[in-house]
């Protein structure tokens, strides 16, 4: 509110707010700095019980059909409220054909925006991805690219352009889970889209699947780490190109795992980032061989042995000791 930092006068920055006069007011001269300044916070008063506490109403946001601008005719419950019952008659045909008289686009938005949400909370999502989703499926309703194809695919090949264009780590397994679509139909509309529209996609980076991955396997700060410099190695190898980010992140995460000594095994690696044991196998032999992880690993499993042979020698010579 206050955009004077200091008073002109005296060059003092002890200034004071006065909301009922919407005045800034210098404490140590007394200097009027600002006044007659415009309020721009929330209003929370009513004129009614029926009414609510605010003067504004609900955002605007594409995830509604109707960008939330839409007047009704009135709730059911008021209407059955009204005393006669002409009225109430009255009401309901009027609520019924302003339903009837909605276009065909209004229609399959209306279907639509509950589906996106539907999905968008099972995958959760954060607000700017939601709204980036609706936004590119409203562009591509408007341009009738919709037509011949479903209306779940769409949404689903939307939503992982979505979480593309700002960097969110979904796979297309995880989203066909989501909105129970094939995962070649949804690789195919999004192509579709993609080509159509001309939006630009950066591909996806494996270390964007690393922190989500290793907050779902418990891992701790120190294998994440370990993790993203091993992919920094494999990137410098070119180990990278042309393999799947997600196989790629696991084993780095697999890798990291074995040596900051937080064994997880093949099938829970496999199990959080969709992927098969065959593919960790693969990617964790690639990341063995090119970048030499061999020997610290084998170093790793003598450090674990060693003790546990010393043990067992002790122990033999107790028991030998016993029984003399």
């Amino acid at each position: 509110m206050v955009q004077a930092k200091k008073c002109p006068e005296c060059g003092s920055s002890h200034l004071i707010y006065d909301e009922a006069r919407s005045e800034v007011i210098c404490g140590d001269c007394g200097l009027l700095v600002e006044e007659k300044m415009v309020d721009t916070s929330h209003e929370l008063r009513a004129f009614d019980k029926s009414e609510k506490k605010s003067r504004g109403g609900a955002p605007i946001s594409m995830q509604k059909f109707d960008k939330g601008l839409t007047t009704n005719v009135g709730e059911i419950s008021d209407i059955y409220k009204l005393d006669s019952a002409n009225q109430t008659r009255k009401y309901l045909r009027l609520k019924k054909w302003q339903e009837r008289v909605s276009t065909s686009i209004e229609r399959n938005l209306r279907l639509a925006m509950a589906e996106l949400r539907r999905v968008a909370s099972f995958l959760e999502l954060p607000p700017v991805v939601r709204e980036e989703a609706a936004r590119v499926y409203n562009y591509v309703l408007q341009r009738g690219l919709v037509r011949g194809r479903s209306m779940e695919s769409v949404i689903a090949a939307c939503i992982y352009a979505a979480c593309r264009s700002y960097n969110i780590p979904r796979t297309l397994d995880e989203i066909s889970i989501a909105s129970e679509v094939e995962r070649k139909e949804i690789g195919r509309t999004y192509r579709f889209i993609i080509r159509k529209i001309g939006i630009k996609v950066t591909p996806s980076s494996p270390k964007d699947y690393i922190s989500r991955f290793a907050s779902t396997l418990h891992l701790s700060p120190k294998s994440q780490n370990g993790a993203l410099d091993i992919l920094k190695r494999a990137e410098i190898s070119e180990l990278t190109s042309g393999r799947g980010p997600a196989g790629i992140a696991a084993a780095a995460l697999y890798v990291s795992a074995l040596l900051s000594d937080e064994k997880k095994t093949q099938r829970e690696v496999a199990d959080v980032a969709g992927i098969t044991e065959v593919t960790i196998r693969n990617r964790y032999k690639e990341l063995l061989d090119r970048l030499g992880l061999e020997e610290k690993i084998k170093l790793k499993e003598t450090e674990k042995s060693s003790p546990k042979e010393e043990t067992e020698k002790e122990e033999k010579k107790t028991e030998k000791t016993s029984k003399k």
